[in-house]
């Protein structure tokens, strides 16, 4: 007879099977165990809170539809950094559209108001330097300085190799190096 493990104590892989074969409470503690970590890399990739948390339930929505097609050939923690990554894109871009859109009825003034505030924190500042930099620059440090990701990690969520991973941060240094002596940080 075979035993049933408590969920708190079920491997991600066991737990992924089981949620494959649609069973809710494997794929609640799934969502549980990882939620932590999927708001963390939306917060990094877009630093606010209420945006990450948006980004945060949009990954958990998509999940649900997408548990099916993870095959486990790659780390499940790469295939969520991805899944955040390409939500947090899509988050962005609708959030252009939204503001041209409000900029062409010519209502930006009176929604958007004041420029915000320079952040006095100094890690902060960096991270909203980061937020800058182009697209995969920004992802290839979130993922390598924000998350701790080695190189190779970072290339699979990327879908980039990994000396191009290592080229965006090389760059990336290079630019923010700039950016914050621009903005009289260093």
């Amino acid at each position: 007879m075979a035993m049933m493990l408590d969920e708190s104590e079920a491997s991600d892989a066991e737990l992924i099977g089981r949620a494959q074969g649609g069973d809710r409470g494997a794929f609640g503690k799934l969502l549980e165990r990882h939620y932590d970590f999927i708001y963390r890399a939306a917060y990094r990739w877009c630093g606010k809170k209420a945006d990450a948390e948006d980004i945060a339930q949009e990954v958990c929505v998509r999940l649900g539809r997408a548990i099916r097609d993870y095959h486990g050939s790659g780390a499940f923690t790469t295939w969520l950094y991805t899944m955040t990554l390409n939500a947090a894109r899509d988050m962005m871009r609708k959030t252009v559209r939204e503001a041209i859109k409000t900029e062409a009825y010519g209502a930006y003034e009176l929604i958007w108001g004041e420029a915000p505030a320079e952040p006095e924190d100094p890690a902060e500042a960096l991270w909203a330097a980061v937020r800058m930099l182009p697209d995969k620059q920004r992802d290839a440090v979130l993922l390598v300085y924000g998350e701790g990701l080695s190189h190779a990690l970072a290339s699979e969520a990327m879908g980039i190799s990994e000396t191009t991973v290592s080229w965006h941060i090389h760059e990336a240094k290079k630019r923010l190096k700039t950016l914050m002596l621009s903005a009289g940080e260093v």
